[in-house]
């Protein structure tokens, strides 16, 4: 009656023979290696409730034939590899078919309006697929349906009216694909039991639907990446069970001081874990009432707007903040010294403002922080890298570009941070030392315009995973080591206006000149043709002719010439005799 192997690392193909098991009522295979088709035998299983082969390797298409089991309640055949169009127009007779999992293959086609003759379903989920085509009107027919998921698939079109109007919905998701048109203005009121809402990455147009705080429930709304526009209710925050609020990437706001006055109202939002606001017209100042903001909160994203002003103190309380993003605004100030206080903090972006000042002493108090971008503000200090950044052990990228940084990167600092990947530090005041080689897995390196003098260390050949170098604009001198010929994954190398000299290289990296600049080096010499530097000088036998030379002159030169004082009537006759044989061994050479 029951076939159970959960996650047993089985393979093969899934033997017909199973078909003519006639009172089997499950069939449960999820997670081994299963490969091949799924039995056109199974239709012969008229007992069948549930059938699960979810999280396998099956190929090929949905038997049609499983239309014969209408005893089918369940049917998951998620995370395989399946194909073809969806046989709704022949398992539209599965009267009783609650759940229906096709989420992650390779499906194609569109929904078929039969769908609609699938009166019991509950749960559709078919997600991450090919699927084209609009939504079917049918769809509202579906009175019981409480979750639907077509996310990451190609349809399109307008949401037909009939499923904003289908009251059990719970869980709506068609993120990723190409819908559009208006949100129902009465969507609140016509979902109440709505608890997740994702509609991002379409192009959705109009203004916010204030009716949405009407379903009391929803704790994930989730409109990212769309054409939305207007003003926030004030009034968000009474949907208390928020736990997701992603706005980003729209047109909300009009750059005006009360665009964030809607902030207040989520301070209800005990729950509240992750709020992104990125990428709209938001103006005005930050609010300082960020600061009564649920202490839940994980992840806060306010980049990309127009706010202005100074950032105030108070982001000290939000004490499991991981990320914070404020970047790309016109704030202007110093960083709050309560930075110090978010000790989870493992992302910060604070890069393209008009900031100022030194960097609050206590910010690597954030021991797990592993991302800082400051770049383009007006920060200055020396030594920040002792100072400031000796206490985060795991950084891995770092932007201090365009800024008024002086001193240098420290050789103590670089010995305790070979987890750094990503440096860029280009447009300060910096002195380099050669000790950047210790960092044996970066991966990107810009360091142009700042004050990186001597040669070039070889040993930066040990930067086994370097894949761009930037150091161009500096005062570099000597010649390019061989050994950079050797950074296999290298794939961007800028020397440009230092002063190095000498023979370019011609193998790796330098074997592409799409990939590497050295212009404003007018020292340099040779390298693949498409450089258009010119060619190395050649001087043959040079050392041999030094030799000859000096053995000539032990040869012909008088032991009497040592001694100035011995007659030197003969001088001017014996410099002339020598002369003459020196030339003649010259031309013969």
């Amino acid at each position: 009656m029951a076939l159970t192997l959960r996650e047993k690392h089985l393979s093969g193909t899934i033997p017909p023979h199973v078909g003519n098991l006639s009172f089997m009522r499950f069939i449960q295979l999820p997670g081994n290696q299963f490969h091949g088709e799924i039995p056109q035998e199974f239709g012969r299983l008229f007992r069948l409730r549930a059938l699960n082969l979810s999280i396998n390797a099956l190929v090929g298409e949905i038997p049609a034939n499983l239309s014969y089991c209408t005893e089918l309640i369940n049917i998951s055949i998620h995370d395989n590899k399946l194909e073809g169009k969806i046989p709704i127009d022949q398992l539209s007779n599965l009267k009783k078919l609650e759940n229906f999992y096709l989420y992650t293959n390779n499906f194609t086609g569109d929904i078929p309006s039969s769908i609609g003759n699938l009166s019991s379903l509950i749960r559709i989920g078919f997600s991450l697929n090919n699927l084209e085509g609009n939504l079917p009107v049918e769809m509202g027919l579906l009175k019981r349906l409480s979750f639907f998921s077509a996310a990451e698939n190609k349809l399109s079109g307008i949401i037909p009216a009939s499923i904003f109007n289908s009251s059990a919905i719970i869980s709506f998701s068609v993120a990723a694909n190409s819908f559009h048109g208006n949100l129902p203005t009465n969507i609140g009121h016509t979902l109440p039991n709505l608890q997740k809402l994702y509609l991002g990455g379409n192009k959705f147009y109009g203004n916010f639907p204030t009716s949405i705080t009407n379903a009391s429930g929803l704790d994930v709304l989730d409109l990212p990446t769309n054409n939305f526009k207007g003003q926030i209710p004030t009034n968000l925050g009474d949907l208390t069970q928020l736990k997701l609020l992603n706005l980003a990437a729209n047109f909300f706001g009009n750059n005006s001081t009360g665009d964030l006055d809607f902030i207040a109202s989520l301070t209800n939002c005990s729950n509240l874990r992750i709020l992104s606001l990125s990428i709209n017209t938001f103006g005005g100042n930050v609010p300082k009432v960020m600061a009564n903001l649920s202490h839940q909160l994980t992840e806060l994203y306010m980049g990309w707007n127009q706010l202005s002003g100074t950032i105030p103190e108070g982001f000290g309380h939000l004490v499991n903040l991981h990320i914070l993003t404020l970047s790309a605004n016109s704030l202007f100030g110093l960083i709050p010294r309560d930075f110090g206080k978010l000790q989870n903090l493992q992302l910060l972006s604070l890069d393209q403002n008009e900031l100022s000042g030194q960097i609050v002493p206590t910010l690597c108090n954030a021991t797990a922080l592993y991302f800082l971008e400051l770049s383009t503000n007006q920060f200055e200090g020396g030594n920040i890298f002792d100072n400031v950044l000796m206490n985060c052990q795991n950084l891995q990228y770092l932007d201090l570009s365009h800024n008024n940084f002086t001193g240098i990167i420290s050789p103590q600092f670089l010995q305790t941070h070979s987890s750094l990947m990503h440096i860029k530090i280009e447009e300060n005041s910096f002195n380099i030392p050669i000790s950047l080689a210790d960092c044996s897995n970066l991966e990107n390196l810009f360091m142009q315009a700042n004050f990186f003098q001597g040669t070039i260390p070889p040993n930066l050949a040990s930067w086994k995973s370097i894949q761009q170098l930037d150091l161009s604009s500096n005062n570099l001198t000597g010649p390019i080591p061989k050994e950079l010929e050797k950074l296999q994954y290298l794939r961007y190398l800028n020397l440009s206006y230092n002063n190095i000299e000498g023979e370019i290289p011609n193998t790796g990296i330098f074997s592409n000149a799409s990939q590497i600049s050295l212009i404003g080096n007018n020292k340099l010499c040779g390298g693949v043709p498409e450089l258009e530097f010119p060619p190395c000088p050649v001087i043959k036998g040079k050392n041999r002719g030094k030799l000859k030379v000096i053995i000539l002159l032990e040869e012909l030169w008088p032991d009497s010439l040592a001694c100035p004082q011995e007659s030197m009537s003969s001088y001017g006759f014996l410099t002339m005799n020598f002369i003459v044989q020196l030339q003649d061994f010259l031309q013969k050479t």
